[in-house]
């Protein structure tokens, strides 16, 4: 049977969160959405592969797929989806620190606001409280308002990995590495609608942080100047009509 709701978790490194946060995914959709689980791992060195796969005995909804070599966030997400089953995606960090209990409000957001035009294409999990250290709080809060003033894409957190979205419209987009970070922006630009949904957010439990401050905010300037350019150069014809 096909999944309505295909989950795609990036990891790397995660061997104490990953098993525990699958867990928590199916506790949280059990009962409420067809849906399967789809673990990303991105050339983990510590075991992460070995508990996932240990875990399917207890979760047949799990799917495991490897990268051969580490290529970023953004890569492993787009090959999730890119072998998802569901027509609808939703996504989450590795780290456990988004909330998977979140997931059913998202979707029963994306079944709220499905219906009308222009399409919608995402429903965006935006942060209620951040769990992280003040200067890494403090650089997302600079980051993103640089970013709205230049993208106008009405989000006010688009790193919280907690989204949900049509594979569809993902796909449809352009693809560069840190997209997931521009996926409101883009989704505009190519003509969906977009909506949002307060999420919990919580402590890191286990492990660190595989991005840093600094080079962080250095690949986002770069980023945004290329994501202004693609959001001038587009020509939306707002509907596409087969006579």
């Amino acid at each position: 049977m096909t999944p309505e709701l295909s989950v795609v978790v990036p990891v790397k490194d995660e061997v104490e969160n990953a098993v525990p946060l699958l867990n928590e995914i199916c506790v949280a959709l059990r009962g409420v959405t067809s849906f399967e689980v789809l673990f990303v791992d991105d050339g983990s060195k510590d075991g992460t592969v070995e508990a996932l796969l240990a875990a399917r005995k207890q979760a047949p909804e799990l799917r495991v797929l490897r990268h051969a070599k580490n290529s970023g966030q953004s890569r492993a997400v787009r090959s999730g989806v890119l072998s998802a089953r569901g027509q609808l995606v939703a996504t989450l960090d590795g780290d456990g620190q988004n909330d998977p209990a979140d997931i059913p409000n998202l979707l029963a957001a994306w079944k709220k606001a499905s219906a009308g035009l222009p399409v919608l294409g995402l429903v965006a999990g935006q942060r209620r409280k951040r769990e992280d250290s003040a200067i890494k709080r403090l650089s997302s809060r600079i980051a993103n308002g640089v970013r709205q003033w230049l993208l106008k894409d009405d989000t006010r957190d688009t790193g919280c990995g907690l989204k949900l979205f049509s594979r569809e419209a993902f796909l449809a987009l352009p693809y560069f590495d840190h997209l997931h970070r521009y996926m409101p922006a883009l989704m505009l630009r190519e003509g969906y609608r977009i909506t949002h949904v307060d999420v919990h957010h919580r402590p890191r439990a286990h492990g660190a942080s595989k991005y840093g401050t600094l080079d962080r905010l250095l690949v986002s300037f770069s980023d945004l100047v290329g994501v202004r350019w693609l959001k001038r150069r587009s020509r939306n014809p707002e509907r596409v009509d087969e006579l």
